[in-house]
């Protein structure tokens, strides 16, 4: 609009020129007919003038107009791409964080042996056999929202061939906030204080379970309130306690009280450990409706040292009516391990171990087991672990029938190749 109002002004300015150009000669002459017609010829030559610059205008005018509309649209366009350009950025930000802060792990225990087992009074069980069992496969998801809060989510699966037992559990599933080394507290399904404790010293879980686990004089794991770390810059004390349902993680029904296990442990130097740890509780039996006449304990020590070139520990164990928690009778029961790897060549270990235990001390004082396993381990590839082992186990058990009582004796002999793969 403003170059239509320039326009007509320089065409007006232009028009008043040629009338006064035209008009001057009248001071000093008549105007003639010819003259008169010069005149009217150069007005209308003007005003074709006038009216084609006019047209020009307009033309101009549409064309910056459309430019203009042109020029919105685009900054437009460039606007809703850059609002979605940063859109996409902050998820593709968020989903990386996301990422970052979330780790998924897994370790698989497999083996494939032959096993021989005899029963003193019915011969071969149906345990004997050649095959393959995949003991456990744990998958786990671990989330850290921040330093001080994570999330944990472990699945165990485990097939044994000569059971036929297919199972799959939650084994950890827990909310953890860290707000210090030595105050790191769980709520859920996590690791109890002395099992998995073990289990890092022995370094052959792979190969058979922990003496009090082998023997279900405890849990691995169980429903409940946890609180854990290591005391000191130098982390020489550390200490473990839980308040559980009982009936550990395949079971989190609800009881009538709770259980408490805890566990000290004292570092005097670096791979040494010392510790102690002790259990009480009704192990998720007594209910509203069902009265627990014997409380279950357990006292723990443990003393061992674990490096890269050898590993030597022992375990004891004591326990006072694990089994008789809702029975009238009493009975206790105690036992010790002994292990031992030495690294031989790179990747290369020997290892060794030896259980004996007394399960039944009040009630039946023939009831014992003795348990020992030799082998090789061979470091395939990280994370890659296989063996060469053989096992026996020689279970003795006082039985009613036929008549007079007598010992019921199981030998048990397995030889093979155990693996371990974790990730």
């Amino acid at each position: 609009m403003r170059s239509k109002l320039i326009a007509v002004a320089i065409a007006a300015a232009l028009g008043v020129t040629s009338f006064t150009a035209a008009a001057a000669p009248a001071k000093h002459k008549v105007v003639t007919s010819t003259t008169q017609s010069a005149t009217s010829s150069e007005v209308e030559l003007l005003k074709a003038q006038l009216a084609e610059l006019q047209a020009k205008v307009e033309s101009l005018e549409q064309r910056t107009d459309a430019q203009s509309d042109i020029n919105v649209s685009t900054g437009q366009a460039v606007e809703n791409a850059t609002t979605v350009t940063a859109t996409s950025d902050k998820k593709l930000a968020a989903l990386e964080k996301a990422v970052n802060n979330t780790t998924l792990s897994g370790k698989m225990y497999f083996d494939f042996t032959s096993i021989d087992q005899k029963n003193s009074d019915t011969g071969k069980t149906n345990a004997s056999g050649v095959g393959l069992d995949v003991k456990r496969f744990y998958l786990g998801v671990n989330h850290v929202f921040n330093d001080v809060w994570s999330a944990n989510l472990t699945t165990d699966f485990n097939y044994v061939s000569a059971t036929g037992q297919t199972s799959l559990f939650v084994k950890k599933a827990y909310v953890q906030a860290k707000f210090d080394q030595a105050a790191v507290f769980r709520v859920g399904s996590a690791d109890m204080p002395w099992i998995p404790f073990v289990e890092n010293y022995y370094g052959f879980r792979y190969v058979e379970n922990t003496l009090t686990d082998r023997l279900k004089y405890g849990n691995s794991a169980d429903w409940g309130l946890h609180m854990g770390g290591d005391v000191g810059q130098s982390k020489s004390l550390n200490y473990a306690v839980s308040v559980v349902n009982g009936n550990g993680y395949k079971n989190p029904g609800r009881s009538k009280g709770v259980d408490v296990e805890g566990r000290v442990g004292f570092v005097p130097f670096e791979n040494m450990i010392v510790a102690a740890g002790g259990y009480s509780g009704h192990r998720g039996q007594e209910t509203e409706t069902t009265d627990a006449p014997n409380t279950a304990q357990r006292g723990d020590f443990m003393v061992a040292y674990a490096s890269d070139a050898f590993r030597l520990g022992a375990e004891y164990f004591t326990a006072k009516n694990w089994n008789n928690v809702l029975t009238t009778a009493t009975d206790k029961a105690d036992g010790y391990s002994l292990w031992g790897s030495v690294a031989v060549a790179d990747g290369v270990s020997l290892f060794a171990r030896y259980d004996n235990a007394k399960l039944s001390k009040t009630l039946d004082d023939s009831n014992k087991d003795v348990y020992y396993n030799a082998g090789v381990e061979f470091q395939v590839t990280k994370g890659f672990k296989l063996a060469g082992v053989w096992k026996h186990e020689k279970a003795d058990k006082s039985v009613n029938t036929p008549v007079p009582p007598h010992v019921q004796n199981v030998k048990t002999n397995e030889i093979g190749v155990f693996g371990e793969v974790a990730f």
